[in-house]
């Protein structure tokens, strides 16, 4: 049975469009407005327990505030099947908020209060030593302290648990965090950040790889849109091809990506079929809008005729 922990953020992202941003001082009414749940974290573990197979445990640590948004976003990860054990709702703190203002030529300005997401801080893990200690493998991102972060890289390793990092959104880590990384899953912007490589062909790919190698990570996966995802690994190296589709919304593909990759290793797929699992989860959500609406459930991977 799949035992996974993700370790992330949770926001509310409140969606405006307009037919144009506003300037600076002007006020526009939106052509449209709704409220989706987000945040990457969040995002990944909705991403894994619709597309595991039934009797996989998923946990997942966050923290919201204690408000009427947070309480939704729990009950709803509750239907999706999600352990609230690491779930915690802060007192005197808001849930993360995004405030996204979208123009018709797909512009979008976006600013974003970390709330009680800022409030995940190492010492908090200690108190969930037990899902780190069930779990088989760490799914984390960089939307909450990087001293979080790495505190559960280390404590997981330390476990025996495979650690996976979406080093998203890009950030500069500490010297020896990656030392802690089995698998990493940059995408182009946030492989320059971490190597100084600019990745726009295939060899750019493998040296960036190569050099995410050297900073002692195992396997190495970097996602590049449509083309697909560039894997450096032991058995396998070369690129997966992304499945052609009309996209309308790619909100919540990278993570889709992420929890899928995810799930398929922890059910005994190899790298390569594993990416190619993600591609096909990732290919479905960009066709829909919005964020953890649009990630597909297992059975809808199996039907699909993408």
């Amino acid at each position: 049975m799949s035992q996974i922990l993700v370790i992330g953020s949770a926001n509310a992202d409140h969606v405006m469009k307009f037919e144009y941003l506003p300037a600076a001082g002007q006020t526009l009414m939106s052509r449209e407005y709704r409220l989706e749940h987000g945040g990457k974290g969040a995002n990944q573990a909705v991403a894994c327990a619709r597309l595991a197979k039934p009797g996989a445990h998923i946990d997942f640590i966050c923290h919201l505030g204690q408000d009427s948004v947070g309480d939704d976003m729990r009950q709803s990860w509750i239907k999706d099947g999600i352990s609230t054990e690491g779930i915690s709702q802060i007192p005197n703190m808001s849930t993360g908020t995004a405030i996204i203002f979208i123009g018709n030529n797909g512009e979008n300005s976006i600013g974003v209060s970390a709330g009680a997401n800022a409030d995940l801080l190492p010492e908090d893990l200690e108190n969930h030593y037990a899902l780190f200690a069930n779990a088989q493998y760490l799914l984390i991102q960089l939307e909450t302290p990087v001293a979080t972060v790495a505190k559960a890289l280390q404590m997981a390793k330390r476990l025996g648990v495979t650690t996976v990092l979406n080093p998203a959104p890009a950030k500069v880590l500490g010297q020896h965090c990656l030392q802690w990384v089995d698998i990493i899953t940059p995408n182009e912007t946030e492989a320059e950040a971490l190597t100084g490589v600019e990745v726009n062909h295939l060899d750019d790919a493998h040296l960036a790889a190569q050099l995410l190698h050297q900073q002692g990570v195992g396997i190495v996966v970097i996602t590049l849109g449509p083309k697909g995802a560039y894997i450096s690994s032991p058995s396998f190296t070369g690129l997966v091809p992304a499945i052609k589709v009309q996209a309308i919304d790619t909100v919540a593909a990278g993570d889709t990506f992420n929890g899928a990759l995810v799930v398929g290793l922890s059910e005994g797929m190899s790298i390569a079929e594993a990416v190619a699992f993600a591609n096909t989860a990732s290919a479905i959500t960009v066709t829909r809008q919005g964020a953890q609406r649009a990630i597909p459930y297992r059975h809808e991977l199996a039907s699909n005729t993408l």
